[in-house]
């Protein structure tokens, strides 16, 4: 989803930082970088995804909140990496510097707000408590108001 995303707010926010180009080149120098970044994006996503699941039910945040607000405390407690890639990334001169990029970075936490809030529904809706069933009702009359045959005739002989 996020990657399906993020060629628009390349757009909004004037910037051209990618989540999967990052990823991608990180591991090949090639031109295979998109399908690896992809792949290693997916794959943080779901490793994230099951993290969240798991600690969600115990956050003292509103259900609706806690999704968008683990993300975005994820995006900012991680930013600062970014230095790091700037500097060891083994394709940096082929990638835009993150440090001290603000339009990196509020791209990043827009695309991180908007993770949140989808993974934070789909953790709602998957792990929500059944709607309790109503009990079936005692009837001792049919529908046409006139009693049960079954009611009226007793099952055994009585003495």
């Amino acid at each position: 989803m996020w990657a399906l995303e993020q060629p628009l707010d390349k757009l909004v926010f004037d910037s051209r930082y990618d989540d999967v180009e990052l990823l991608g080149r990180a591991v090949t120098s090639g031109d295979g970088w998109y399908p690896a970044g992809l792949a290693f994006h997916i794959q943080n996503g779901a490793i994230f995804g099951a993290i969240y699941a798991t600690v969600a039910p115990v956050l003292p945040v509103p259900a609706p909140l806690r999704g968008p607000a683990v993300a975005l405390t994820e995006h900012v407690t991680l930013w600062p990496l970014g230095a790091l890639s700037d500097r060891f990334h083994p394709a940096r001169r082929q990638l835009m510097p993150l440090a001290g990029n603000r339009r990196a970075f509020a791209q990043g936490a827009w695309r991180h707000l908007l993770f949140g809030v989808v993974l934070g529904e789909l953790e709602r809706r998957l792990n929500a408590e059944p709607e309790p069933v109503p009990p079936e009702p005692d009837v001792k009359f049919s529908t046409n108001g006139h009693g049960s045959l079954e009611h009226a005739v007793p099952a055994e002989p009585t003495s």
